[in-house]
């Protein structure tokens, strides 16, 4: 059985299937085909199909998705960064940034370098400040709705020291939209909507933090865990220049205009370690290969790609692994003994290949990715995350106006329970973990010491203004991630509720499974503590 849920394969018809007759071996054949053409041996690339067709190795969305198509859009994500304070600037930051969105990658930009708000000019007037190009570009991401349906995904970036920084911290403090929202006025604009924001970390902040941290530090994190937003963007030592980022943040450069390279490993489906290791192997070759063909919006991302040669191959299924091992959610001994497999591998694939082709060795070889959709047709646990929740609510606007809601039982979990007999109720998820984000951060901590780039991950928190999450537990909390920081390359996080219209709320297992296939009204059903209706 390739696709575990109907769900799953409904995605793949949805998203990435040429006809309805097409099949998830067919896409196997045609992405190893066209990506890697004759650069490989037939061995490898018979192996290859064999591996993805498994599920044991998935590209990234984009891959799947040109794959037998006219264009060749194969990367997800572009790294900008404003290079100088001028007009001339501006123009080509924006056009820079229609290019790449209109490919239907995402962007990540380092504003950093813009003057501050008000600054006099010398040919008088004053400047307007990071945030005015921050929302040009915002609007160009809310027309470019790539497909017609899915939203662009940009990242925006300001360092800490920024004389405008305080105000960045609040850019999103959606006080009035989440009104607007839940009184369905869905046109509000809320402040940079389509962007997600981080504060840039450096050297200096580190240096300061060994007397105290600054003020600013305390008043982001507080921001944080109300509204999930800034998040931290870490670059220390060798990494004090990889500011960019791409809109997931897995993906660290420091030279404008470099693209991402993605494709993970799912470890849930793989048989031992020997195999893992092949599969690592096979698939950075496969990255590497997918770095010469793939089309781009501008020359300058083509210089970038070539001098850099950057892969990403990353990991997802861990939390799933772990569960069919016996173990908690934590950094096993054995975890270690695959994460090293990992990152020998990778370079050991990525460097044949370019060898053989001769090219220059990537810069850089891992990042973990959020693995979204690409996770949901794997059924499997994404990236490094734990099970989201064993099973959930979900809510959504219906085309004939009125609110929904069906019961959901989480794809992962169910097969656990299913097929090995865990417990669901002690499963360990997004949701009971929220109350121990340190747990989560060391993970990511120590999965960190084998990724070059970045992991993609965000902790969910409990509600702002409850016992766990409150004006008394900010300083606690950013105490308590100073400590980890320098182990770290970012750090995002979603407190319960944080956005109107929040899509999911975990509920019960056995409750889900006694529901399933009814749709709900809001009306239809009640009753106490926020499990029917709301």
């Amino acid at each position: 059985m390739i696709f575990r849920t109907s769900f799953a394969e409904n995605i793949f018809r949805a998203k990435y299937a040429l006809n309805p007759g097409d099949t998830w071996w067919d896409m196997a054949v045609r992405v190893v085909d066209e990506v890697c053409l004759d650069h490989l041996s037939t061995d490898d690339k018979d192996q290859l199909k064999s591996y993805i067709s498994d599920m044991k190795f998935i590209p990234a969305g984009r891959y799947l998705r040109y794959a037998g198509r006219n264009r060749h859009f194969w990367n997800n994500c572009y790294c900008l960064r404003v290079e100088e304070d001028t007009r001339e600037e501006w123009r080509e930051v924006v056009w820079r940034a229609l290019g790449c969105l209109m490919t239907g990658g995402g962007i990540g930009v380092d504003y950093s370098v813009i003057r501050p708000d008000k600054t006099p000019l010398s040919s008088g007037g004053v400047c307007s400040g990071p945030m005015s190009l921050m929302r040009m570009v915002n609007e160009a991401g809310r027309e470019i709705m790539q497909g017609g349906a899915r939203r662009s995904a940009i990242y925006a970036s300001l360092n800490w020291q920024h004389p405008d920084a305080g105000d960045f911290i609040h850019a999103k403090d959606w006080t009035k939209a989440i009104r607007s929202f839940k009184n369905q006025d869905y046109s509000f604009p809320a402040p940079l909507d389509m962007t997600n924001i981080s504060i840039n970390y450096d050297d200096a902040f580190i240096k300061q933090c060994n007397g105290e941290a600054p003020y600013s530090w305390y008043e982001a994190m507080r921001q944080m865990l109300k509204t999930g937003e800034p998040g931290c963007s870490f670059n220390f030592g060798v990494n004090e220049n990889e500011t960019l980022r791409n809109a997931c943040c897995e993906i660290t450069s420091e030279d404008d205009s470099d693209v991402c390279n993605l494709g993970s490993v799912n470890m849930s489906r793989i048989k031992d370690i020997e195999e893992f290791k092949d599969v690592c192997y096979l698939a950075s070759k496969f990255l590497v290969c997918g770095g010469l063909g793939a089309e781009l919006p501008y020359q300058k991302v083509r210089t970038v790609r070539d001098k850099n040669r950057r892969i990403g191959l990353g990991l997802m299924g861990i939390h799933e692994w772990l569960l069919k091992e016996g173990s908690n959610y934590e950094v096993t001994p054995e975890l270690e003994k695959w994460l090293y497999g990992w990152k020998n591998n990778s370079e050991a694939g990525a460097n044949d290949m370019s060898d053989r082709l001769s090219l220059n060795h990537p810069v850089k070889y891992r990042a973990i990715a959020p693995t979204g959709t690409i996770g949901i047709i794997a059924s499997t646990t994404t990236g490094i995350e734990p099970v989201f929740a064993t099973a959930y609510k979900r809510r959504y606007f219906s085309p004939d106006g009125s609110w929904k809601y069906e019961y959901v039982v989480d794809a992962t979990a169910d097969f656990l329970v299913q097929e090995y007999g865990l417990n669901p109720e002690k499963i360990e998820t997004a949701y009971s973990l929220a109350v121990d984000p340190e747990k989560r951060i060391k993970f990511q901590y120590e999965v960190q010491k084998y990724v070059d780039h970045a992991i993609s991950s965000t902790i969910n928190l409990p509600a702002w203004d409850t016992p766990q999450n409150n004006d008394d537990t900010v300083e606690d909390f950013a105490d308590m991630l100073l400590k980890w920081a320098p182990g770290l390359r970012g750090i995002t996080v979603y407190p319960d509720g944080a956005r109107g219209g929040q899509p999911l709320t975990e509920v019960p297992y056995e409750w889900a499974r006694n529901k399933i296939g009814h749709i709900y009204d809001e009306t239809e059903e009640k009753c106490a503590g926020g499990i029917c209706g709301i």
